[in-house]
């Protein structure tokens, strides 16, 4: 709508007009009063002017002549501009320290997990307490009565009294040994090759039930193979350096048909049982020399003599086939090599021994086990020195020397004894029966008492494997590397004949605890400890580890050996 100036109509009264009038003239009044004119001269702002001077134009005028005689001169660096820098400097370092200096501090001052504590994965401290670890995950298993936490010595003569720092009771059902699903104890998934085994290996053929641990032997075609069976171990996951390990263990089968070979046994964590390239060149060498004994063959230049016959008839009566000693004395510095060293800048000789706790066997219609332990280099004609003082039998009414000592791929010292007959799965009183060995590591006083039925079946004395100038060897210790635990069960007509038609399978070898324990001055627990180094060395070739389809060193794993200067030269 459009607006119009305002008219009085005809008939607005005078009143109202009157007072428009008067609001028209205050309006105005208002106006004049705050209204300023467009000029600000009119209003008295002169310094609005450019060339109108100020007071204070002079603070704002640069005139170099003025002000060359102030600003000539000085210093860049004064107190105040020092400290404003160094301010910025410590928030800076402060920024660099929290979120870079602290994480880094962190990982390289911490305090690795020990094997052996009772703030860490478990153990006992030096109080002798015993941590109870949620879901019962520590070392020492809290199901062990405390009557078992210390044990007196099986050896005749020796006065050791022993402290538990491991134990498994297996009472929880149901327990998986896959990777990955255990703390201790890890189950293979491999046909074992190297002693031509009729199985395969799978986690699923082991598992606890009834409070035991079972390994079960069944007939199943799974990987070309009619046999399933398990083998599980502690490798790099827990290892012990010199003590007594006991395991309840009820046997498999009946005690009167042959062909089953389960076994409990130790071996040095620098190689893996069922992974051949970790062992080519490592097992089961115990050897701390540099000498021919480290040489492929066991001869160098064909030399010695002794070492080229009255060995082993299936390998043309040569004393050894192995390889030669991979990480021995005689590497040259700067090659590969585990550590540590000697004095005189050598190396220490590494390798991975094995003890065996028991072999299970079948013979004239009864049960027994051989109790051995596996070395090299060899002694001529596999003869070690088994003098009365060196070999002790406890009741030669149940143990006697074993026949076979050895051959091309490893000697052996070794005693068959009868087994307590009941402690068997079918045909006795489904017992358990207790196996295992005692040893104390090293030379001179060391030694080694494996254990049947509870009692101690035989001694071995570390001068039994002394030096023998007849193949130009020195002497092999009692096995000083870090030792880890491994179980199975499995058949093989490389142990002896197979009745695959009278065995009623499947059968099952069941363990109600395995304890280790080692003298109370001499607790060594652990799989990497300083003066046995393995972990740097598994985790840079950790494939020989993992990958049991590498069965050597060099031709299938494609590493060096390292230079020997006793075979080669440095």
């Amino acid at each position: 709508m459009a607006s119009y100036p305002f008219k009085a109509q005809a008939n607005q009264s005078s009143t109202s007009l009157l007072s428009t009038e008067s609001a028209l003239k205050e309006s105005d009044s208002i106006s004049s009063k705050f209204s300023l004119p467009a000029d600000p001269l009119a209003w008295g702002a002169t310094n609005l002017y450019s060339d109108v001077p100020e007071a204070d134009d002079a603070l704002h005028n640069p005139d170099p002549r003025r002000d060359r005689s102030i600003d000539h001169g000085g210093q860049i660096f004064t107190a105040r501009g020092l400290a404003n820098l160094g301010c910025l400097a410590i928030l800076a370092l402060g920024i660099i320290a929290l979120f870079a200096g602290f994480p880094l501090t962190t990982y390289f001052m911490k305090n690795g997990l020990s094997s052996f504590g009772g703030f860490n994965i478990g153990g006992l401290n030096a109080t002798g307490q015993v941590p109870e670890i949620a879901g019962n995950l520590g070392l020492i298993d809290i199901d062990t009565p405390k009557s078992a936490y210390t044990k007196k010595t099986y050896t005749k003569g020796r006065d050791v009294e022993f402290q538990l720092v491991f134990s498994d009771e297996f009472n929880v059902d149901g327990r998986s040994f896959y990777p990955g699903d255990d703390p201790y104890w890890e189950a293979v998934d491999l046909h074992y090759w190297a002693t031509n085994n009729m199985e395969w290996y799978d986690p699923q053929a082991i598992t606890t039930k009834n409070g035991s641990l079972e390994i079960t032997l069944s007939r199943k075609n799974i990987h070309d193979r009619n046999y399933m069976g398990g083998m599980m171990s502690s490798w790099n996951k827990f290892c012990f350096t010199g003590g007594l390990i006991e395991a309840a263990t009820m046997l498999p089968g009946p005690n009167n048909i042959q062909g089953l070979w389960p076994a409990i046994w130790m071996m040095g964590n620098l190689g893996r049982a069922g992974y051949g390239a970790s062992l080519d060149g490592m097992w089961p060498y115990t050897y701390d020399a540099c000498d021919v004994g480290t040489a492929p063959n066991q001869t160098h230049n064909g030399l010695p003599v002794t070492a080229l016959s009255g060995g082993d008839p299936s390998a043309n009566d040569e004393l050894s086939y192995l390889p030669g000693q991979r990480l021995s004395r005689c590497t040259c510095p700067g090659e590969e090599h585990p550590g540590p060293m000697h004095s005189d800048g050598t190396y220490v000789g590494r390798a991975a021994p094995e003890i065996d706790f028991f072999e299970a066997q079948v013979g004239d219609g009864q049960g027994h086990v051989s109790q051995s332990g596996q070395w090299a280099p060899f002694n001529e004609g596999y003869n070690w020195f088994n003098t009365s003082a060196n070999l002790i039998i406890y009741d030669d009414t149940v143990s006697e020397l074993n026949g076979y000592k050895g051959g091309a791929f490893q000697q052996a010292t070794s005693v068959v004894s009868k087994t307590n007959q009941n402690c068997y799965e079918f045909g006795g009183t489904a017992c358990f029966s207790i196996y295992g060995a005692e040893y104390k590591p090293g030379f001179d006083d060391a030694y080694i008492t494996w254990i049947n039925d509870g009692k101690a079946a035989w001694t071995f004395n570390a001068a039994g494997t002394a030096a023998d100038t007849r193949v130009e060897i020195g002497p092999r210790p009692v096995p000083v590397e870090p030792m880890y635990l491994l179980l199975n069960l499995g058949q093989s007509t490389n142990f002896g004949k197979v009745d695959e038609e009278n065995l009623p399978y499947p059968v099952t070898m069941k363990v109600d605890w395995i304890r280790v324990y080692q003298p109370k001055d001499a607790i060594n627990v652990g799989c990497d400890p300083a003066d046995y180094p393995t972990a740097a060395y598994i985790n840079k070739f950790s494939e020989a580890y993992t990958n049991p389809n590498l069965t050597t060193w060099v031709d299938d794993y494609k590493q060096k050996v390292p230079k020997n200067k006793f075979v080669s030269g440095c």
